[in-house]
């Protein structure tokens, strides 16, 4: 029965792969502006080498490579699994074309169904679930990767899988928590990734924390008040990079003919102060903390308070550094290498956002991203 339920799962998140992408020109398949921006069509691939490398090879009997060569083009940062082409040299492939990709994803999605036909052990069941919340991740950086593909170029173009916000109140309640020793981490039988495990116990202050995350409209406040320019409110380090960066609003936020408009998927417009902010760094949550007189709350102050927020539109920036807890163990080999070896100079963001799938909105899951970056779908929220 569970071989049937993972592979009715598997074939639909490969379905949803291609449908955000449906939309794209061909022109956009190949792009990467930046080191952080992957070109659509890698991930496309990417996410299928994931299943050809980790499961098709080992336990498929007989089976046959698609193609010797993508093992190399499609290899992310898997060291145990071979040599591979440096991030910042996606951009430079044209070939295989999109059209050999998507050939590619065919060929294995086939493969592996066939395999799960098969009533195959829990070891292949395991590794198929974790590949397939593996291309759920990519699904995600898929919508930040377009956005900021499309987002760039001179005429603000929009297209139909762009994400769609809410509006929220301005901060108007403060939620106070109770000080106490409280439990941390995934405790459910579903599935988690291996850096929300080492179930733990911590001691929490007393602290408030905002219901809400904060809006356009506070944000925009922050700038006008010359946050930006306000050395004091900044982490050295923050200062430096705004400096060199000459940042002084979110990201894709325009100043035109005296008005503040904002890149969101659909084209130029106007901001919507209701909206929440999106597209800041660590360092600028952490300024207009500074600013408001209060602070971001610790990952385990908002897991401890996720019950009682409204959440799941921006992924939100926690003052705590991204670090194993207790009694965390990486797995042999190369999926060992899928969270543990980045625990460094990173920072954590819980919650979710409008482009995370449905089963990866958990309370205990952790996201951590450098802190000068801007382009994923994170916002703040306050407490004190």
């Amino acid at each position: 029965m569970r071989s049937k339920e993972i592979k009715r799962f598997f074939s639909e998140v490969r379905k949803k792969t291609e449908a955000i992408c449906r939309p794209l020109a061909i022109e956009d398949y190949s792009v990467q502006p930046v080191v952080d921006v992957s070109p659509p069509k890698w991930h496309l691939a990417h996410t299928t080498w994931f299943f050809e490398q980790f499961i098709l090879v080992p336990y498929k009997k007989e089976y046959s490579l698609y193609n010797e060569d993508y093992s190399y083009l499609f290899n992310s940062y898997y060291n145990n699994a071979g040599e591979r082409v440096l991030r910042p040299n996606r951009g430079l492939m044209t070939r295989p074309t999109v059209e050999e990709v998507y050939s590619y994803r065919g060929y294995v999605t086939t493969a592996v169904e066939m395999l799960l036909e098969e009533a195959p052990d829990d070891t292949i069941i395991n590794l198929v679930e974790i590949g397939i919340h593996h291309e759920q991740q990519h699904q995600e950086l898929l919508h930040y990767d377009i956005k900021y593909i499309l987002g760039n170029q001179p005429t603000f173009p929009s297209y139909e899988t762009a994400e769609i916000l809410t509006e929220v109140e301005r901060q108007k309640k403060l939620i106070a928590i109770e000080e106490g020793v409280y439990t941390i981490g995934h405790r459910e039988s579903t599935f988690c990734f291996d850096n929300e495990l080492g179930v733990h116990k911590t001691y929490i202050q007393p602290f408030l924390i905002s219901e809400t995350v904060v809006t356009n409209g506070e944000y925009l406040e922050f700038i006008e008040d010359g946050g930006y320019e306000d050395f004091n409110l900044w982490h050295a380090d923050g200062w430096d990079f705004i400096r060199k960066n000459k940042i002084t609003a979110p990201l894709y936020w325009y100043k035109t003919k005296g008005t503040w408009h904002y890149y969101n998927g659909k084209g130029l417009e106007k901001i919507n102060k209701n909206l929440p902010v999106m597209h800041v760094s660590y360092y600028e949550a952490f300024a207009f903390a500074e600013w408001k007189q209060m602070r971001l709350p610790t990952e385990f102050e908002w897991e401890v308070a996720a019950s009682k927020l409204q959440y799941g539109q921006v992924w939100e920036w926690t003052a705590s550094a991204y670090l194993p807890y207790p009694n965390f163990k990486k797995a042999a080999g190369a999926l060992g290498e899928y969270n543990g070896k980045f625990m460094v100079n990173q920072h954590v963001l819980r919650g979710a956002s409008v482009a995370t799938s449905d089963n990866h909105s958990r309370i205990t899951y952790r996201n951590f991203f450098n802190p000068q970056l801007r382009w994923m779908f994170s916002g703040i929220r306050l407490a004190k």
